[in-house]
């Protein structure tokens, strides 16, 4: 397998990388939370896993053999059943932490002593 065989898991990676720091740095309940979240992924991601399904089927829409890795589920390419996983985690993290700075929670290491005790 060559490089660009992993772009999409790449991808993928960079999204959680640049969002689950948020959930020490802002205290986030949300991966405490595992209904909650299952609920959400279920919700956002099965209607387009559905569609992604239908449309490879029927032809409308194809997997890039050279950019995806060769391992797939009922027709899909793992990384893109990932992709429907990853991208309401990354979502809900990210709107969580815009939540927390709106209500004035500072990022961790920048509380003061008072706020940490």
């Amino acid at each position: 397998m060559s490089l660009p065989h992993w772009s999409y898991v790449a991808m993928l990676a960079f999204c959680l990388a640049g969002t689950l720091p948020l959930v020490p740095a802002f205290r986030l309940q949300v991966l405490r939370q595992p209904g909650r979240l299952l609920l959400t992924i279920g919700l956002a991601g099965t209607p387009f896993l559905v569609w992604d399904l239908w449309a490879t089927h029927v032809g409308h829409w194809w997997f890039d053999e050279e950019q995806t890795l060769p391992w797939r589920l009922a027709g899909l390419p793992l990384e893109e059943i990932a992709f429907f996983v990853v991208i309401p985690v990354v979502s809900v993290l990210t709107l969580e932490g815009v939540r927390a700075a709106r209500r004035g929670v500072r990022p961790w290491p920048a509380r003061t002593r008072e706020e940490a005790r």
